[in-house]
């Protein structure tokens, strides 16, 4: 059996029906769900994860995108995010996977598909290969696109004292302006990460900047600021 195929009939096996319509709703989603949560999705992933080996880095990129490409329901994509993260395939995490991250967080465009990649896959690079994917986010940060430009925003989410506070802000200040609210919102959210090592940076930084409020809010949610 396939790894798509048994990604899918695991998902069918785990799925809770009467919950879909409702986490299709709050996730303000086009794509239907399967109505599997979270815990119950990552148990039956694992599974065929562990039983269903790739032994390439090509096939598991191509695997990663086929289930992205050829989802039906929410779920498939987790799984192609979950699956992109495996950690049999962490050696598989290298520069040649920035473009099918590029595809999945482009195509994705919602915080529930992107914010994972951008955290957790775009950030692991970025601290794998500073110098090239410092150049990456840069560029990124002033793209058309706003979930590259969020990516950019939120790729050191985990960084914490490793933080490269000039990328930080570079990658910021295009978005500035942005009037969406997920640019904002990823304003502060990564200022907010960043406090929990710097608070006393984040602060003169929100003071010297003209933010939103959303964004301000976002950042100083933590620390004791008017």
């Amino acid at each position: 059996m396939s790894l798509g195929k048994a990604v899918r009939l695991a998902l069918q096996e785990a799925a809770e029906s009467g919950k879909a319509e409702a986490m299709r709703a709050y996730m303000k989603s086009d794509m239907p769900f399967l109505g599997v949560q979270a815990v119950r999705r990552r148990a039956a992933l694992r599974k065929v994860f562990a039983e269903l080996r790739l032994d390439t880095a090509p096939e598991w990129r191509r695997a990663v995108l086929t289930l992205w490409r050829e989802a039906e329901y929410r779920e498939e994509r987790y799984a192609a995010i979950e699956l992109s993260g495996y950690h049999l395939y962490r050696e598989y995490q290298t520069l040649y996977t920035v473009p099918m991250y590029e595809e999945m967080i482009v195509s994705g465009a919602w915080w529930d598909l992107v914010d994972e990649l951008a955290t957790h896959r775009l950030g692991g690079l970025l601290a794998t290969y500073p110098d090239s994917m410092r150049t990456l986010m840069l560029d990124w940060a002033h793209d058309k696109d706003l979930w590259k430009r969020r990516t950019a925003i939120l790729c050191q989410n985990r960084f914490k004292a490793r933080t490269d506070t000039a990328l930080l802000y570079a990658c910021i200040e295009p978005s500035l302006s942005d009037n969406d609210f997920f640019a904002r919102k990823a304003i502060g959210w990564a200022l907010r990460e960043y406090a929990k090592t710097n608070p006393g940076e984040v602060i003169r930084y929100v003071k010297a900047k003209g933010i939103s409020g959303l964004s301000r809010r976002e950042a100083l949610k933590n620390l004791p600021v008017a």
